[in-house]
């Protein structure tokens, strides 16, 4: 195989309202819905998000950021992490779903069958649609139903992606090296940005069958690479 290449960015404080620090993918760098990375991660997932972003979305071929595409890219984070999808799902039906608003999609062609055929035949879409369906279903039964709908969504695009994964030449039973290698790098690359005093960095996090690379190119060229 070829090296699979991915271009990355580096700011000490992105404009994005938040002033995040951190890095994101070059493809990603306008969609307000990414915010930057550090290689912090969380309790129960030993990757940072920009791993994630990086294994279980670009290179699955999903875009980087909308409910369905989040559904399947979760899916294929809990395979090779062994995280449970299930709190991160119940997150976005909270703070999303349960309020009506929806990523990448309207609201009618995300919500399954059986809650769209509940609409009454005059009510509004968004929060007013939901506020009905909990009236219609209790609180918690269309909390769960909604859960139950990510799982649905990402189970159905979980082989697309892995298609797309191993056209790349990558193994996809390796995903879970993979990625605690590119989170080492990420770990150094982040130290040498923040020890330098970079206020940005362009660079790229390359593949190959056995090794991966964190390369920058500026503001002045570092190299560093590592086995999987």
């Amino acid at each position: 195989m070829t090296e699979v290449r991915l271009d990355c960015r580096y700011r000490r404080e992105w404009p994005d309202g938040f002033g995040a620090r951190g890095w994101k993918l070059a493809s990603s760098m306008h969609d307000p819905n990414i915010i930057a990375s550090t290689p912090a991660t969380g309790d129960r997932i030993p990757t940072a998000v920009f791993i994630h972003d990086i294994l279980d979305h670009a290179l699955c071929g999903l875009p980087p950021s909308g409910h369905r595409a989040e559904a399947i890219a979760l899916l294929q984070l809990a395979a090779r992490t062994g995280a449970d999808p299930r709190p991160d799902f119940a997150q976005m039906v909270d703070e999303d779903l349960l309020q009506g608003q929806t990523d990448g999609e309207a609201l009618a062609t995300f919500l399954p069958a059986d809650l769209m055929v509940m609409r009454r035949s005059a009510a509004p879409m968004g929060r007013a649609l939901m506020d009905d369906l909990i009236r219609q279903c209790g609180r918690e039964a269309l909390r769960a139903r909604l859960v139950r709908h990510l799982f649905d969504l990402g189970e159905a695009g979980l082989e697309r992606a892995r298609a797309v994964y191993r056209s790349h030449g990558l193994d996809d039973s390796r995903r879970g090296a993979l990625g605690m290698a590119l989170q080492r790098l990420f770990e150094k690359a982040d130290q040498q940005v923040v020890d330098a005093g970079w206020g940005a960095a362009k660079g790229v996090m390359a593949i190959d069958r056995t090794h991966c690379h964190f390369r920058l190119s500026t503001p002045r060229p570092w190299n560093l690479s590592g086995p999987y």
